[in-house]
């Protein structure tokens, strides 16, 4: 299971910024995770809730926001989001494409700070 040593970087790196920003209670992580990043979301949100006890970030919830696949269409040259990460076709004309401009991404993007003793 993979999501637990994701989780333990995430914890390692939101500590981290807080400490570099200021910072003192951690209370939220928002997250970007597309559905071809190949990590399993409650696998990641079940690893967080184990990994954060005993830490700085102790309480701190794990806010994930999903990525769908969007892909580039050489036919209609425009960007698509597919409604289904398979096949990778266009949605609106079938062709298919192997540009994929988001759909791949983990990214912890924002901390939620709040008062120490809440």
């Amino acid at each position: 299971m993979h999501e637990l040593s994701i989780a333990q970087s995430l914890v390692e790196l939101a500590a981290e910024a807080a400490e570099n920003s200021g910072i003192k209670k951690v209370k939220a992580l928002f997250l970007k995770l597309g559905v071809l990043s190949g990590v399993v979301k409650e696998a990641l949100e079940f690893s967080f809730d184990v990994v954060v006890q005993g830490t700085s970030l102790e309480g701190a919830k794990l806010i994930i926001e999903d990525v769908p696949v969007t892909i580039f269409c050489p036919n209609c040259q425009e960007e698509r989001i597919l409604p289904e990460p398979f096949p990778m076709r266009c949605p609106t004309c079938g062709t298919k494409t192997g540009q994929v401009l988001a759909g791949r991404e983990m990214e912890l993007y924002a901390l939620e700070g709040g008062e120490e003793n809440a």
